[in-house]
């Protein structure tokens, strides 16, 4: 699913030079639930940006779903995340102006899915996010763990392989990131495979297994019997 081989990422000013991350070689298996931890700066979110394709290494080897990234254009680009990624962020990234069924709706507008077919997705995934009845809602009329549960059904409404979390409970209660947790566990355990960055130790016992990185480096794998 996933494979990188001496991944690089350098960011530069006029001043200074950051290797953000320095030498990543990593493997994802499909089905996997993984869990990518280390402190602040340490080269988490770089990784998982790079992974989503939102942006490009500066060295090395990135190979998702059998086909190696590294080279995309950014039109290619695009089109592996509209079809095959699926994201979830901190901060939800939810369009107030849009309601639920709306915000959810979106990717399959995007895939060019005809209008029946996107009606019957949207409230399939809203009914498993028990959220049907809120499909008339806005954003702002929604707690927080409510907007991260349409935030998730957004992400694989278009049933993608691969689904990318990124501290997807750091703006959440402990009883809604719980739930949140739980529906990233259901998904897995119906076959999508879950990255997830995290600070949070409690949050990573819910992956099979445990990356961590320290200055841009993969520093330790454990799996969850190690934990």
């Amino acid at each position: 699913m996933i494979k990188t081989e001496n991944l690089e990422k350098v960011y530069r000013t006029e001043e200074v030079q950051t290797k953000a991350l320095n030498h990543v070689s990593l493997t994802v298996e499909q089905g996997e639930f993984v869990a990518i931890m280390g402190p602040s700066g340490c080269g988490k979110s770089t990784l998982l940006n790079l992974l989503g394709l939102l942006d490009e290494p500066d060295g090395g080897s990135l190979q998702l779903l059998g086909t190696e990234t590294s080279r995309y254009s950014e039109r290619q680009r695009a089109e592996l995340r509209k079809r095959s990624l699926g994201f979830v962020f901190q901060s939800f990234n939810l369009i107030d102006e849009l309601t639920v069924f709306e915000n959810v709706e979106l990717p399959l507008r995007y895939l060019g899915v005809g209008a029946a077919e996107r009606r019957q997705r949207v409230e399939q995934v809203l009914e498993k996010m028990q959220l049907l009845h809120r499909r008339n809602h806005f954003p702002l009329q929604l707690s927080g763990g409510q907007q991260q549960r349409v935030a998730v059904a957004r992400a694989v409404v278009n049933a993608p392989p691969l689904l990318l979390a990124d501290e997807p409970t750091g703006n959440l209660d402990s009883a809604s990131g719980h739930d949140v947790l739980g529906l990233l566990t259901e998904l897995n355990e119906a076959g999508t495979t879950v990255l997830m960055v995290t600070h949070s130790e409690h949050d990573a016992r819910y992956a099979r297994r445990v990356i961590r990185l320290l200055d841009g480096q993969v520093v330790l794998e454990n799996s969850r019997s190690q934990f």
